[in-house]
Formats: structure tokens, C-alpha cells, sequence
């Protein structure tokens, strides 16, 4: 069971780093900008980053992140939501 993101590199929230990840490649990947964690969720880490640089979820992008991490795993919910907690993402939060 994965509790953090492995150390790496965070790549740029860029359709070219984008498209450099495997097609069909699943884990859990979280958007960030300057230290604040904006989004994290786990499923097809190309698929759903392409997603959202072409504007379909336009909360993420109201925070403007700037960068993504991830890591591959199975389909696990668990550590999807042990990060959630952990870094507390402003587009998870649930309103009211």
C-alpha cells in the first residue's frame, strides 16, 4: 500500500509532458502550483490529465495547476485516499 508519492521530478502540466506518459498506464497522479496541492485522483494518469487540459473539469483548472506527480499502482482506492488526506487538495474538498 502506497502512502506518498514516490521522490521524483514533478513534470509540467503541458500537454507534451502529458502525452509522454504510457497510454493506458493506471495509478494515482495529484495536480499542484507553488507547494499548494490542488487535485488528486487516481485512474488512467494520461487519459485523465489530457481530460483536464482540455477543460473538462473546470474547477481544476480554476486553481491553475501547474504541475502533477503521480504513481503507479493498481486501481487503489486506498492510497487515493490516504493522500487526499495527507495533502488535503483544494479541488477535493467537499462543499457543505
Amino acid at each position: 500500500m502506497v502512502i506518498d508519492f514516490p521522490k521524483q521530478t514533478p513534470r509540467a502540466f503541458t500537454r507534451a509532458d502529458v502525452l509522454s506518459v504510457t497510454p493506458g498506464q493506471i495509478g494515482v497522479y495529484g495536480l499542484f502550483k507553488s507547494g499548494q496541492w490542488v487535485y488528486i485522483r487516481r485512474g488512467d494518469i494520461r487519459a485523465e490529465l489530457l481530460r483536464y487540459l482540455n477543460g473538462e473539469n473546470p474547477n481544476i483548472n480554476l486553481w491553475g495547476p501547474t504541475h502533477w506527480v503521480d504513481v503507479v499502482t493498481a486501481d487503489d482506492v486506498e492510497t487515493e485516499k490516504r493522500l487526499i488526506l495527507k495533502y488535503q487538495p483544494i479541488a477535493n474538498r467537499k462543499v457543505g
